[in-house]
């Protein structure tokens, strides 16, 4: 299934909020509408956002009509920019199409939209590229007979391709290595349960679905042997940014002696970011606490905070699972390493 499918000039998205009840597609046929799906989190998970993005700047030169299509698509972009400020792939997909238009200014409009759609679909590929990298990646370095711990959802439904987090735990079934997987609901909008529940149980791998508070009782009964998540945006020295519960999951994990991995492509991290106190966290609407399923669960007095993101420090992670391969700590040297190997 694809989360996201261009066909005559309409940008299909799975709408990821009905799933697993319902398999709906939103068909945008303007880029507020991309936004739209992306602010309510009908498509999630930082690659996807990036895909979403890139398509939905494309589809905004398509239908645009007037005589300045430059000033427009940077406006545009701007809007984009905004819509969820703390996955950086969103960031990267902006600057590559950035890149396309001041590059190609001059061309006639009809040309700088053949070369954004391009674009869009080559960060299309690359990232369905990356996320299989990333998942043999993983499952080279897994112990025989994983007990693995997983948290949000890290899949197709976030990555384009099989996933990261996830994508190598569907590679370790395949190789034989996966014993079980343990994914928490992932409070409040329930993506654990709702979206890797799901696709778990499309690939048939044994899995069981934990509360959030759970974490500390399944990694104390020896349960577990290996914790992996996803990243919304990674920093120089390895701090990262993931949903929110992760850093929580990283202490018990660094307390149980638990290897506790990050699964990301190299576009998730930002070099402009030396420390994790430096990332945006997105601050989401508390009725999202507030309710669950779209019923109230508290009484009207009640108040809420609800970040989207918790920043897990470098010091707490085993490794950081990317495209490039596997990199462990000090991180800082390898980052560096592998972004001098791309941009020679």
């Amino acid at each position: 299934m694809n989360i996201i499918e261009w066909k005559n000039n309409v940008l299909y998205i799975l709408d990821q909020s009905k799933l697993p009840f319902k398999e709906d597609y939103i068909l945008c046929f303007k880029y507020q509408q991309v936004i739209d799906a992306i602010k309510k989190m009908r498509i999630r998970g930082a690659p996807a956002i990036g895909v979403a993005t890139a398509y939905g700047i494309a589809l905004a030169a398509i239908k645009y009509t007037g005589s300045n299509i430059v000033d427009y698509l940077n406006e545009v972009m701007s809007e984009f920019a905004i819509s969820r400020p703390t996955a950086v792939n969103l960031f990267f997909a902006i600057n590559r199409m950035a890149n396309v238009l001041n590059n190609n200014k001059n061309l006639s409009p009809s040309d700088i939209k053949i070369l954004l759609l391009e674009e869009a679909k080559r960060i299309e590929n690359e990232e369905r590229e990356k996320s299989e990298a990333i998942s043999n990646y993983g499952a080279e370095i897994l112990p025989e007979k994983a007990r693995i711990l997983t948290h949000c959802n890290t899949g197709s439904l976030a990555t384009i391709g099989p996933g990261t987090a996830l994508g190598v735990i569907k590679e370790a079934w395949k190789w034989g290595k996966l014993e079980h997987v343990y994914f928490t609901e992932t409070r409040p909008l329930l993506q654990g349960a709702r979206l890797t529940g799901w696709e778990l149980y499309k690939e048939k791998i044994p899995s069981t679905l934990i509360t959030d508070n759970t974490v500390g009782y399944v990694m104390s009964k020896g349960l577990v042997n290996i914790v992996i998540v996803g990243a919304d945006r990674i920093t120089l020295r390895g701090d990262t940014a993931n949903k929110i519960g992760t850093y929580m999951i990283a202490i018990l994990a660094n307390y149980h002696n638990i290897p506790f991995y990050i699964a990301a492509p190299f576009s998730s991290f930002d070099l402009s970011i030396e420390n994790g106190s430096d990332i945006p966290i997105e601050e989401r609407d508390s009725e999202e606490v507030l309710t669950c399923m779209g019923k109230k669960i508290t009484s009207d007095e009640i108040k809420a905070l609800n970040p989207a993101f918790d920043i897990t420090p470098a010091e707490l992670i085993t490794g950081i699972i990317t495209d490039k391969g596997v990199i462990y700590p000090p991180f800082k040297e390898k980052i560096l390493k592998i972004k001098e190997e791309i941009f020679k």
